[in-house]
């Protein structure tokens, strides 16, 4: 599987995933269905889930692993 964030996006009437910028992986009816599959790949993956709105604005983001952040807590 290619390397990547995972983005929840709107495009022609559906909602799908796709490693950012590249292979599409799912396609789903509702937002609530695409955000759940692609919050699945995102922590299978260990990258980054990027949800967009239907106008392609960024509307979330959450890390699931590899965060380049280095901060104390």
């Amino acid at each position: 599987m290619p390397k990547g964030d995972v983005e929840t996006y709107h495009q022609d009437g559906a909602w799908h995933n796709r490693v950012e910028g590249g292979q599409v992986l799912s396609d789903h009816p509702t937002k609530e269905e695409a955000q759940a599959a692609g919050r699945r790949y995102a922590m299978d993956r260990l990258v980054e889930h990027i949800i967009k709105n239907e106008n392609g604005q960024i509307a979330e983001r959450n890390s699931y692993g590899h965060d380049p952040r280095n901060i104390r807590g």
